[in-house]
């Protein structure tokens, strides 16, 4: 299942065991718990299914509307088909790499590359647009300070002094920018 916010492209991927209308909605709910629910959800599934999952998902979401698109008709949700071209160009490639035959195995891999690509219409990657950051990978302490780790209680006291440098550099940026004038706006 590909579910693609529409605003920040932002996808979540997920692999299904079945395509009933109860598992589509079930992982539609962990979604919508994680992230937020849409106002509006298009599918190209056909109505009977798409009502089905809905109205399970309205008791918790009573606003929540359906656009049903054209069932196999690419034209009519273009963004979301190239996506999903794009995410099977990856994940075979994916497979192909880890010599994997397990397409699931690959879906989160695929989705944290898909969301951390930067996007040319919305000028930023999708996870920026959604979270309003960089997406963070890996630990953001300096190498040096890594390298000898061996015990929790090594990595308490260089996140410690990590954290302690950190809370300095912000009170030296204040002091300094203490003294200087906020923009005015341009008169109309």
């Amino acid at each position: 299942m590909v579910y693609q916010d529409h605003l920040t492209k932002f996808v979540i991927l997920r692999a299904l065991k079945t395509k009933h209308a109860e598992e589509v909605a079930y992982n539609l709910l962990d979604i919508f718990t994680l992230i937020g629910a849409p106002a509006i959800l298009q599918s190209d599934n056909g109505r009977e299914f798409v009502n089905r999952v809905v109205s399970n998902l309205k008791i918790y979401w009573p606003n929540l509307k359906i656009v049903h698109g054209k069932h196999r008709h690419s034209q009519s949700q273009g963004s979301v088909e190239r996506a999903n071209q794009d995410i099977e160009n990856m994940l075979t490639t994916w497979m192909q790499d880890n010599d994997s035959e397990r397409r699931s195995d690959g879906l989160r891999f695929v989705q944290l590359m898909k969301n951390r690509a930067f996007h040319s219409g919305i000028k930023r990657t999708p996870y920026e647009a959604l979270f309003g950051s960089k997406i963070k990978v890996g630990i953001s302490l300096p190498f040096e300070d890594t390298h000898n780790l061996e015990s929790e209680e090594d990595l308490e006291k260089v996140m410690k002094s990590s954290s302690e440098s950190v809370i300095d550099a912000a009170e030296t940026s204040e002091t300094e920018t203490a003294g200087t004038q906020p923009l005015q706006a341009p008169d109309q």
